[in-house]
């Protein structure tokens, strides 16, 4: 099933479910108990929302060996994590802004994972009876930021610079599914999941190893290589297969704004 979030008739944020060019309303809680109506509502007609408001986003760095090769760092022994603010999040169609005090921004196509009830200390296998479902995301990065702060906070956190969407894909095998990002038509990264160096299992054993995972969460399992610089002007397209598409112009941002 496809979960989608969008603003209703009355300009409220409401929770959907598509059927082919449909969406038909959901009622009660996605990370409990609800019920889908009949899908009535052509998709065309409605403002898509970024698919979940996390509490906490939790990245994962140079999960791809080739990325990790193409900045020329070692693969992690464990899985090297980090946060983006919630903050960062948009939707599909909206703007990434770039900001002044960066010259290189990166797009960075990733599976995302979406939790789907609370966990602590969760076995890898465990980990399905956590996820919700996957989303499409593209983990902007400031590059030259990151690399001169020795720290990445900075350099992933500002504002436009964690896209989601289009919505929740539940019915998901992520052990090789393929991941592709187009700028302006061009083929920038293409490769499958099988080639994450930690699984989606792992990960989620991981990160509640340490923190504690809450409905909504979300885990962004890394980029594969082949990451290059956006500029303004620029359309960003990020594809999973079995998910979708993920689409994101680009602009230049201005200091006070």
């Amino acid at each position: 099933m496809r979960i989608v979030r969008y603003l209703s008739q009355n300009g409220s944020p409401a929770y959907g479910w598509v059927r082919d060019d449909l969406i038909g309303p959901i009622e009660g809680d996605i990370f409990g108990t609800y019920r889908r109506g009949e899908p009535r509502i052509e998709r065309s007609r409605v403002r898509l929302l970024a698919p979940v408001q996390p509490s906490k986003i939790i990245c994962v760095g140079r999960n791809y060996a080739a990325h990790a090769a193409e900045h020329q760092a070692e693969v992690p022994k464990v899985p090297l994590i980090f946060l983006k603010p919630p903050s960062a999040v948009i939707a599909t169609g909206e703007e990434i802004v770039l900001p002044p005090q960066s010259q290189q921004v990166e797009h960075e196509a990733e599976l995302a994972v979406v939790i789907g009830k609370r966990g602590r200390w969760i076995s890898p296998e465990e980990a399905g009876d956590y996820i919700l479902g996957y989303t499409v995301a593209n983990d902007v990065t400031a590059r030259d930021l990151q690399m001169s702060d020795g720290q990445w906070t900075r350099g992933k956190g500002f504002d436009t610079f964690c896209p989601l969407g289009p919505w929740i894909e539940t019915s998901l095998d992520p052990t090789d599914v393929l991941i592709t990002c187009h700028v302006n038509g061009e083929m920038r990264q293409m490769a499958s999941t099988r080639d994450m160096v930690f699984s989606v299992p792992q990960l989620i054993a991981f990160a509640s190893s340490v923190m504690t995972l809450e409905p909504g969460d979300l885990i962004l399992t890394g980029t594969p290589a082949g990451v290059s610089p956006l500029n303004p002007g620029d359309e960003v397209r990020v594809h999973i297969e079995g998910i979708g598409e993920l689409v994101n112009p680009v602009v230049a941002g201005e200091r006070g704004k």
